[in-house]
């Protein structure tokens, strides 16, 4: 019997490990998972509320999305463990970045960045994450940093769905797949729904100060967390007008509103890129090089919103095989996400590149502390602290030539080709 048992143990255990990672979406599904997998009736952590298996709500996310060991991107891990960090950077490749980048502080002589500018610093104390001690609300808004969370942005419970027809609801046709992958399968039906793009907070959801007034559009290859040296990852973002959805932009000012007010400085958000800035994004490959072709343009560290709320149009274009690299139209849309990760990145701001200094690279390669061609009496701005290897990290792993220029200059020239 005792030989039963174990071996019952083993089989379990071995299909969780199988349908975990094989299926990054098994677990939500779109909605709300297994209330065993957050919660613990009996024997909750101590220290926390709503009976969750982390002190937080945070750290109960990270239960899953972290894990400890990994050498490499791994599958929906979005947080590097402080175990894996050491002295070098971040593991994680995911659309949305990596936290652990948050625990990346840097000095360089007189030069120091402290990690926290580097993304949205979740509270989740089993982690070792905590709230953001210089800004006490959200940049452009009123939301307590102390309270930010993964909740503060996606529903855990996923009761938001994407009905046939394109209206999102909280109720009605059951949730049936996640709806964020470009997989067969992942579209409603006229008695099925899907969940919205990773479990976003929708209209109505209120946390701390604010409250949500839709869903942005999305569709995402289903393996995304790799390693973009030779195969880029591509997030179609969308725009959409059905029920229910906002714009990108939209849905980041539901916390930085103040961000894009008005005024003639600030970056235009949520209107098409014009025929000049769209014909400038296709011929752009890297500093001094304008003889790009638009069908083979997209750079995902400079993405752009395709003006379709059609997801199926949006599967299509999602990829991560270097097969759907067409370059923007006239009337797609500079979104947050075009600048930004939604986490946290190797750059300040969470930005996808740096814009701290006027080269990416010099002589070929990044600006480390470890290339001999960064000298002069600001070496150390310029450096920041990093080694090659933390730039190429940041860069999710393109090596620096033949991707850029021998002196590559800033990646807003991606679209405005002023170098």
């Amino acid at each position: 019997m005792k030989g039963l048992k174990l071996g019952l143990v083993i089989t379990v255990a071995a299909l969780l490990t199988i349908g975990l990672s094989g299926m990054a979406n098994a677990f939500h599904s779109g909605g709300v998972a297994e209330c065993e997998g957050c919660h613990s009736m009996h024997t909750p952590k101590t220290g926390g509320s709503f009976l969750l298996v982390g002190t937080d709500q945070s750290s109960a996310c990270l239960t899953c999305h972290e894990h400890a060991g990994d050498t490499g991107p791994s599958s929906y891990h979005v947080s590097t463990a402080a175990a894996d960090l050491g002295t070098g950077a971040p593991k994680q490749r995911t659309p949305g970045g990596d936290f652990g980048w948050l625990k990346k502080s840097y000095t360089d002589g007189s030069y120091s960045e402290d990690g926290a500018t580097h993304g949205h610093n979740i509270v989740a104390a089993d982690f070792g994450y905590s709230a953001d001690s210089t800004n006490t609300t959200a940049p452009g808004g009123t939301f307590p940093s102390a309270q930010l969370g993964c909740q503060s942005c996606h529903d855990p419970h996923g009761q938001y769905r994407r009905l046939q027809g394109g209206a999102i609801a909280k109720t009605g046709a059951p949730i049936k797949a996640s709806g964020s992958y470009n997989a067969a399968g992942n579209e409603p039906t006229a008695t099925e729904a899907v969940g919205v793009y990773r479990l976003l907070a929708g209209s109505g959801y209120t946390k701390g100060s604010v409250t949500f007034n839709g869903v942005p559009a999305a569709k995402v290859p289903s393996g995304y967390n790799m390693s973009e040296a030779t195969n880029q990852v591509r997030v179609a973002y969308g725009v959409s007008t059905s029920s229910g959805h906002v714009t990108w932009s939209t849905w980041c000012a539901t916390c930085h509103g103040a961000m894009h007010s008005t005024g003639n400085y600030v970056h235009p958000v949520d209107q098409g890129l014009g025929s000049t800035i769209a014909g400038l994004y296709g011929q752009y490959v890297k500093s001094g090089d304008m003889t790009g072709s638009a069908a083979s343009s997209f750079l995902s560290l400079v993405p752009f919103a395709t003006n379709s709320g059609d997801y199926t149009t949006l599967a299509g274009l999602a990829s991560n095989t270097n097969t759907q690299l067409g370059g923007p139209d006239s009337t797609d849309q500079v979104t947050c996400m075009s600048c930004h990760r939604a986490h946290a990145s190797g750059f300040m701001e969470m930005l996808r590149f740096d814009n701290g200094y006027e080269f990416t690279t010099v002589n070929g390669q990044y600006v480390g502390i470890d290339n001999p061609s960064v000298t002069g009496s600001r070496a150390n701005v310029q450096r920041r602290g990093r080694m090659i290897a933390d730039w190429q990290a940041a860069y999710y792993d393109r090596a620096a030539t033949p991707t850029f220029a021998t002196y590559q200059r800033v990646l807003c020239n991606k679209c405005h080709a002023k170098d």
